[in-house]
């Protein structure tokens, strides 16, 4: 069978124009006289910047402002106000307008080609009947989307996902998030601060499984302490809810949701106006036309340089969410850049043995922020993934209480926890929880990375009086 005729060339075709690809896309040509164009079906910039990372800090920033404003004597803070705070959150996503993140293209010698890209063969990428060629590299960067469950009457009742959350035209009255992860711990803040009375179902017995438990319950308590009705070992069985429409734009109308849930001792049946659904994600290629090359549906496995394990050739990659190594903005971003450095390498004809042409991070180095109040802050292993990983290990924790934290605000509170490989006195990772964390995480992420002894370390001194002087009495703990 041959192949479709080529309607025009590029160096580099990327499908997906979120931050992965975008960077991606600029790396892989940069420097140099190469082309490449960027598919994409909705917006450029993708989910981050118009529908999870961007929206969803937009909306959660005012609410820790009025929290730590109602800690500290001599402000008066009165609450908020809902309609400039979803004005400020548009402003943010440009009214979903992406013609500067096109400019940006554009000013990056990158063609945006609209339309829904799919893989055709061996360097051909198929655009609504259009047929691309690339001369060195296809890359993948389609991300993921919301998952669903198989409730029964849940998918007719129109649930929100995260996007409908982020992009709220009005504050419900009443609203069940079914989930435990970021998304479901993040969007019960910033609703709560928001008027909204929310009710969270987590199938577990915790909130953010993947974290030091310590910061679990933290975020839990403040969650709590904020109104939020926290359900644990609780699933929703059954949803009902009449006459209900999609009337475009994210808008969902009808009536109350009525949703069963059922817990080890029975159900309860509990009402309200929305239900959000942050249950997982599933990986966006299910019409990306894998099977044209030798590729099962689902997530694209790689290797280090990126590259689609199974296909020969040295042509495929997949970048961010979809090859499901870490599912974080930053560290699609990261892997963007490293595989376009690899890609530009490969087409000059150069070694990419170094370690810039090989993602190592995005195994054990990944740090996160969740934007929860408090903040928690992470960033390589837990104490028991360390362990897991089998790795000799001490830990040292403490409460962040020094004079910095008390100058931050009245009634400051905050843990911080090290986890330390023994065998070469270097950590494995940090947790911070408290008050803007997400602050202090970079320090602790260029100490594992750059394998900093601790010895070294203590010769970072922190400024004072800055909340950062906890990392010396973590190291004081550690010495003594």
């Amino acid at each position: 069978m041959n192949s479709p005729v080529p309607a025009a060339e590029y160096d580099v075709i990327v499908i997906g124009g979120g931050p992965a690809g975008e960077n991606a896309a600029a790396y892989a040509i940069a420097n140099s006289d190469r082309t490449a164009a960027i598919v994409e079906r909705e917006l450029v910039g993708g989910e981050c910047s118009y529908w999870a990372c961007i929206p969803s800090k937009a909306l959660l920033r005012p609410g820790h402002l009025l929290a730590a404003a109602r800690h500290m004597p001599g402000i008066t803070a009165d609450g908020l106000d809902v309609e400039a705070v979803l004005r400020r959150r548009d402003e943010f996503v440009h009214d979903h307008d992406d013609s500067s993140q096109v400019a940006w293209a554009r000013d990056n010698r990158i063609d945006v080609v609209r339309g829904t890209g799919r893989l055709a063969g061996e360097r051909l990428v198929e655009v609504d009947g259009r047929v691309l060629r690339a001369g060195h590299a296809v890359v993948v960067a389609t991300g993921t989307g919301a998952n669903i469950p198989d409730t029964p009457g849940l998918r007719d009742a129109l649930p929100w996902t995260s996007r409908d959350a982020t992009n709220l035209h009005e504050v419900p009255d009443r609203v069940l998030i079914v989930g435990g992860g970021v998304v479901a711990s993040e969007a019960a803040t910033w609703l709560a601060a928001l008027g909204a009375r929310v009710i969270v179902s987590v199938r577990g017995d915790a909130l953010l499984g993947a974290v030091e438990p310590f910061a679990r319950e933290r975020v839990a308590e403040g969650l709590t302490a904020a109104g939020v009705d926290v359900r644990f070992g609780v699933a929703p069985v059954r949803v009902s809810r009449p006459d209900v429409a999609d009337t475009g734009e994210g808008r969902i109308h009808g009536g109350p949701v009525t949703v069963e849930l059922r817990d080890k001792t029975g159900t309860s049946v509990v009402v309200v106006d929305e239900i959000v659904v942050a249950a997982g994600r599933t990986p966006a290629t299910a019409d990306l036309g894998l099977a044209a090359v030798g590729l099962p549906d689902g997530y694209i496995e790689v290797d280090d340089r990126l590259g689609a394990r199974g296909v020969p050739g040295d042509w495929l990659y997949a970048v961010g969410d979809v090859n499901h190594r870490v599912a974080l903005t930053h560290m699609g971003k990261y892997q963007g850049r490293v595989c376009g450095d690899v890609i530009a390498a490969r087409a000059e004809g150069r070694a990419i043995d170094g370690p810039r042409f090989a993602a190592s991070a995005d195994h054990a180095q990944v740090p996160q922020v969740v934007f929860t109040t408090p903040e928690v802050a992470a960033v390589g292993l837990s104490e028991e993934a360390a362990r897991r990983a089998g790795y000799a290990i001490d830990t040292v924790e403490l409460d962040i209480a020094v004079a910095g934290s008390s100058l931050a605000r009245d009634d400051y509170a905050g843990h911080a926890k090290l986890v330390i490989d023994t065998a070469t006195d270097t950590l494995l990772g940090a947790t911070f929880v408290g008050p803007e964390v997400g602050e202090q995480l970079h320090a602790a992420t260029i100490a594992i990375v750059g394998a900093v002894p601790l010895a070294t370390l203590w010769h970072a001194v922190p400024a004072f009086p800055a909340v950062s002087e906890f990392w010396l009495r973590l190291l004081e703990a550690r010495r003594g």
